[in-house]
């Protein structure tokens, strides 16, 4: 073994003992009742708080802003701890999204007064990205914020804000200019409260029963043009960083899909096949399942490089897109799988057992009782982040710029 295999086992070891003795049954129950890549609000935030604690809420930040410093194989086992231990996922709005953006393009008085709050989990922020006409297509936003004097008024909407309910600030794209080419007329704003005057935040129920979604309306809403991050009219810079940052932290989805696979198997060994045997011995079943083995494999291979690479590099853009398409697209053929095997056992609706602290009995088997919810949110996994058709054409452009 080298020197730094066993250095690397050591730290493996030392993380493996802080998440087995140090978090609390409500934050373990919360990751086995995650039904998205959204986990339970307050256990999500209750466990980068614990890690906080540790030192180890900023797993990817540098150390000079409070991070961890850690290296990417470090990163990587970290991570690999946590899913293996189905732990809930460290919500990514502030950590891993507007937390990297302001150490890049954020002043000196910005990174002071933000980040400490998103490195202790005490501020989460809302993303206002998507409208009811821009989701993927997001240079087509019509959110617009116009100056008048020291300050931008801001009207429009903006759809699929993910737990801007529980959010004590967002950051947002707004059009303030409309008379160039698109991209330069967008810019990067960063807002203190979701309850400024004129603002209006909406929940939005899901097809399983949860309010993870919401809608945001601006009436005349006033921010002062201190909120900006980096210049009126770039922010399309701003977001493209960041989305690198979005879709290309992928959360050690192998992981998450072999411990999936080895849920339906266990669902599997005490169901039926129909003709007098159990179904974990069907030819059919095996099949599918070996296939789905062998998937999950392929992303963890895809995600040890993406570990790799540098994220400002010319190629990190267009790999963050080919491992966005094959984690959401495997997922999504998993989660059908699990609902093929399963069938009927997996319909009834069962909001009070999801509650995490519930002491309500499941219908039908425990393991069952989120396959339903995350066949139906894991539909959107194709769209979020960027629709994976768009993802393709990044690939694309990638290769005929020869970059891929």
């Amino acid at each position: 073994m080298s020197d730094e295999t066993q250095t690397l086992e050591i730290f493996r070891q030392k993380v493996a003992k802080f998440l087995d003795e140090e978090l609390s049954d409500r934050i373990r129950e919360g990751g086995k009742k995650t039904t998205s890549m959204f986990s339970p609000f307050d256990e999500a935030m209750a466990f980068q708080q614990a890690l906080h604690a540790k030192g180890w809420s900023g797993v990817s930040w540098p150390r000079e802003y409070g991070g961890t410093g850690w290296s990417l194989a470090q990163q990587n086992v970290f991570q690999e701890e946590c899913r293996v231990r189905e732990l809930p996922f460290l919500l990514p709005n502030a950590l891993q999204m507007v937390g990297p953006v302001l150490m890049k393009f954020g002043t000196e008085e910005q990174k002071q007064r933000y980040l400490p709050g998103i490195l202790s989990g005490e501020e989460y922020w809302a993303q206002g990205y998507s409208e009811p006409g821009a989701g993927s297509d997001l240079v087509s936003l019509k959110c617009r914020a116009e100056r008048d004097g020291d300050e931008y008024v801001i009207n429009g909407s903006k759809i699929w804000t993910t737990y801007a309910h529980h959010s004590k600030r967002m950051f947002m794209l707004v059009r303030t200019d409309f008379d160039c080419k698109p991209q330069r007329g967008i810019t990067f704003l960063l807002l203190d409260s979701l309850d400024l005057p004129g603002m209006q935040v909406r929940e939005i129920i899901g097809l399983d029963g949860v309010p993870e979604q919401c809608e945001v309306f601006f009436d005349n809403v006033r921010v002062p043009l201190g909120s900006r991050l980096g210049e009126e009219n770039d922010g399309w810079s701003v977001a493209k960083h960041l989305l690198v940052h979005e879709r290309g932290s992928t959360l050690s989805m192998g992981i998450i899909m072999e411990n999936e696979l080895r849920r339906i198997r266990g669902l599997a060994t005490g169901l039926g096949d129909g003709f007098g045997g159990m179904l974990v011995d069907d030819s059919a079943f095996q099949r599918r399942f070996a296939d789905l083995q062998r998937e999950a494999a392929t992303v963890d291979a895809l995600e040890d490089k993406m570990f790799r690479i540098d994220k400002s590099s010319p190629e990190s853009g267009p790999y963050s897109s080919l491992i966005k398409i094959a984690w959401t697209e495997s997922l999504q053929r998993l989660c059908e799988f699990a609902i093929d095997v399963c069938g009927s056992v997996s319909l009834p609706l069962q909001l009070a057992a999801l509650e995490v602290g519930s002491d309500v009995e499941t219908i039908g088997p425990e393991d069952a009782l989120t396959l339903m919810p995350k066949y139906l949110n894991n539909h959107a996994a194709t769209i979020y982040g960027g629709s994976n058709e768009i993802q393709r054409e990044i690939i694309a452009k990638a290769i005929v710029d020869g970059r891929g």
